[in-house]
């Protein structure tokens, strides 16, 4: 049932609570990009058809609560915006009413209309409680803004293992900070195109990472094992050459300057 673009349902936490519609007081002129085309590029990915009836999903893109200058890209019409606690501040700084606010409400002070409350004493964060909530509606691609800076540094390790739950079902996620970008990467590859300068890092994610390969660096790696005890992987270098990153079995941190831009998909 909906009435002033605010929408009833119920969540899988088992209780009635309200969320902003899809369609509710998006503004669309400044911040919001022509609906993209199959094979267009998004979130460093190429897009995905949705099921079997050949549409095409965005990002869910999470606002959290820590400091937030400007998104790296533009928002786009298919995305989702899910404005978790403090995160409601910056959406309402950009002009934009969220898809859904989801939180305790610690940070922000205040408990906003039509906003999904959850108790401050739980096993979630903020922003884990809204990549749920994305996963929950079939999204695969996650960018948390406001994710990095914060003044708590538990915080944003948390959002570090954040980016491997995603990763452990198949989904990749973004945190993206004022200087830096943040994935993990499962199993599989991540490339970046030439041109680029500036430094990336990548760490060890949990066991041992096997048939970890980096070329296009200033130091290059083929099938070596990084490991969660040493961080052989800090401090490394676009040369401008195109990088590809990739480990056989295991996940990787990869940390790179924000300048960069996002990863493109390899041909």
């Amino acid at each position: 049932m909906s009435k002033n673009g605010v929408t009833a349902r119920v969540t899988p936490f088992g209780v009635n609570e309200t969320a902003y519609s899809h369609t509710a007081g998006r503004k669309i002129q400044e911040l919001f990009t022509p609906p993209p085309l199959f094979f267009t590029a998004k979130c460093g990915r190429i897009e995905r058809r949705f099921h079997e009836r050949g549409e095409t999903m965005g990002c869910c893109v999470i606002f959290c609560a820590g400091e937030f200058d400007a998104p790296a890209r533009p928002l786009e019409k298919d995305d989702y915006i899910i404005a978790a606690d403090g995160g409601l501040k910056h959406t309402r700084k950009l002009g934009i009413e969220p898809n859904e606010i989801i939180g305790d409400f610690d940070s922000l002070g205040f408990t906003p209309p039509g906003a999904e409350i959850f108790p401050v004493e739980k096993d979630d964060t903020d922003a884990m409680l809204a990549v749920r909530r994305g996963l929950e509606l079939g999204y695969r691609e996650f960018l948390l803004y406001g994710s990095l800076d914060g003044p708590r540094l538990d915080h944003t390790v948390a959002n570090f293992q954040t980016l491997q739950f995603l990763a452990d079902r198949g989904a990749v996620g973004y945190l993206v900070g004022n200087r830096s970008i943040v994935t993990v990467v499962k199993n599989g590859s991540i490339a970046f195109p030439a041109g680029l300068s500036g430094n990336l890092s990548v760490f060890c994610m949990g066991a041992d990472a096997r048939g970890v390969t980096e070329r296009g660096l200033y130091y290059a790696l083929e099938d070596g094992v990084l490991t969660s005890g040493f961080p052989l992987g800090v401090s490394n270098h676009f040369t401008g050459e195109p990088v590809h990153i990739s480990v056989r079995d295991g996940s990787l941190l990869v940390i790179w300057d924000k300048t960069a831009g996002f990863p493109v998909t390899e041909q």
